[in-house]
């Protein structure tokens, strides 16, 4: 299986990701007063395609991810754009310990699928966000596995439901969700259309 170490390279040349990244954060921008005061906090970047879309409505902003090549793709990225506000920094959630910071607002788009523990993973966010921070989390709604396939070892999507329980028993009291952006992949030869949710939360 290709790592996403060797996907790096190219993933910003797949148009399909740009404008995902660039819905998602037109909707975020819809539901989360941003402001050029705030501190965020991207988990799982990749190259910072969300992120850099984010970056001029924001004060700063932390982008983290686990995987070495799509780091050293996003800092030649943050060297070239000259952005000042504009962070990379390698963290694992499943395996490190949370980082002393405290944001104003966490995102991520698609990685929640990767994470084994989904209510782990809600709480580490939790506990990042300042009291009054919001947690906006963009990923699959639940499917049959066909996104990627039978050796995929995550999550096949999220019932919405499900996800909205986690993320109270994470403390966060409510949820908004919304359709962000729909993904259409060929499956046994027929195109077929995967919707990306938005869940947006603010800690009290």
């Amino acid at each position: 299986m290709t790592t996403f170490d060797e996907r790096a390279r190219d993933w910003d040349a797949d148009p399909a990701r740009v404008e995902r990244a660039r819905a998602v954060a037109e909707r975020i921008g819809a539901m989360v007063p941003l402001d050029r005061t705030m501190t965020a906090l991207e988990y799982g970047c990749g190259t910072g395609l969300l992120g850099f879309a984010l970056q001029p409505h924001l004060g700063h902003i932390t982008l983290a991810d686990s995987s070495e090549g799509m780091l050293a793709v996003l800092r030649e990225k943050i060297a070239a754009s000259g952005a000042a506000n504009v962070r990379a920094t390698k963290l694992d959630l499943t395996t490190d310990p949370r980082p002393s910071e405290r944001y104003d607002l966490v995102v991520s788009l698609m990685t929640l699928h990767h994470v084994p523990d989904t209510r782990r993973i809600l709480e580490d966010f939790h506990a990042l966000l300042k009291p009054g921070g919001y947690l906006a989390v963009a990923d699959l709604d639940r499917e049959d596995g066909s996104f990627h396939g039978r050796d995929f070892g995550g999550h096949n999507g999220f019932d919405r439901d499900v996800l909205a329980a986690d993320a109270a028993r994470a403390g966060f009291p409510a949820v908004r969700f919304v359709t962000a952006f729909e993904i259409t992949k060929t499956v046994k030869d027929r195109p077929r259309v995967f919707p990306v949710f938005l869940m947006v939360a603010q800690r009290p």
